[in-house]
This record gives C-alpha cells, sequence and structure tokens, in this order.
C-alpha cells in the first residue's frame, strides 16, 4: 500500500482511468454552463439516473462554479452511499469543467472506504454541437472492500473498468441531453 500525503492509505497499484464521449446539440459555452451550474447535477446525475447509482443530495453555492468553488453531495450506489467534498480545479467556459471529488463510501455491511477521483469534462465544438468527452481517474481508494476489490484482481480490473464506464456513459449522456435542453 502507498502513502498518500496525510491521508489513509493507497490500495491501488495504479490510478484507474475511465474515459467517455457524448453528443450534444449544445454549443460548447452552453455545455460548460450547464455544468458549471452545480444545481443541474441534481438533475442529470440525479433524477435522470437509476434508482441505484444517483447523486442524491447537494449543497453547493448558487451561480456558476469557479476555481476553488467547493460544494458538498451525497448519493447511492450499489454498494451503498456516498458522502461527497468537491472542488473546482479547472473552469475555461466552453472548453474544460475539472473538480476533485473526496468521496466516502460507507457499504451496506458497514465498511468505509474513502476515494479520491478527479473528473474532468472537455468541450470540442463541432459541426452539429459539442462533443463532450468526460475522464474520471481515480487516484485513491483507502481500502478494496467488496465489489472494490476486483480493482486488485489483474484479470478482473478490466471487467470493473467496464461497469464504471457504462455508469458513466449514461451519466454523460443524460448530461449531454440536459445541455441541449438548455440552448
Amino acid at each position: 500500500m502507498q502513502k498518500t500525503g496525510d491521508r489513509s492509505a493507497n490500495a491501488l497499484k495504479k490510478e484507474l482511468v475511465v474515459r467517455v464521449e457524448a453528443d450534444s446539440k449544445a454549443t460548447p459555452e452552453t455545455v460548460y454552463d450547464v455544468l458549471a451550474d452545480l444545481s443541474s447535477h441534481l438533475v442529470w446525475a440525479g433524477e435522470r439516473q437509476g434508482k441505484k447509482t444517483r447523486l442524491l443530495t447537494i449543497d453547493a453555492p448558487a451561480g456558476p462554479a469557479v476555481v476553488g468553488t467547493e460544494w458538498r453531495s451525497t448519493g447511492a450506489d450499489p454498494m451503498g452511499t456516498f458522502s461527497d467534498r468537491s472542488v473546482v480545479t479547472e473552469a475555461t467556459r466552453g472548453e474544460a469543467f475539472e473538480f476533485v471529488t473526496e468521496a466516502r463510501l460507507t457499504t451496506k455491511k458497514g465498511i468505509v472506504v474513502d476515494w479520491t477521483n478527479v473528473h474532468r469534462y472537455e468541450m470540442q465544438p463541432g459541426s452539429a454541437g459539442t462533443r463532450i468527452v468526460y475522464t474520471l481517474r481515480v487516484v485513491r481508494l483507502s481500502r478494496l472492500a467488496g465489489m472494490l476489490a476486483i480493482f486488485g484482481v489483474p484479470g478482473l480490473r478490466g471487467l470493473a473498468r467496464k461497469a464504471s464506464s457504462t455508469i458513466a456513459r449514461r451519466s454523460v449522456r443524460a448530461f449531454a441531453a440536459l445541455a441541449a435542453d438548455n440552448a
């Protein structure tokens, strides 16, 4: 296990990366504006998701998020519930929006797992709107408990990544549709 400063140990040998893309009929600026409006996350990552994997609450400042904007959220996952704290690390209108999330998963069996995730959205203009490229980097897991144990098995890591990609793809598609609704 690797130590990450004053945080708990990192059970990952290397970071996990998931990348998905979706197209929106909205302009890159509109896509960005929807993403920077943190209240919209409760719609595309909450209401428009499945019952088992979704954002449940968000406590964020009003107005467009900028570098340094912080917020808290909660979510549900087949493994348990999340309590998150996030901060914007890049905010370039019409180009990129990135934030880091310190997440705490409490599994259905009561095991606590701390995560550090980096979420990056890039907007690429196209003739019919915008290509949204989303990259999720899981850079730290405090332990590989329950279903997370497959991230530590070389032959099964690909299956875990595929499952994560499916969830991410559904989320980004819902976001792309919401941006188009706002165009």
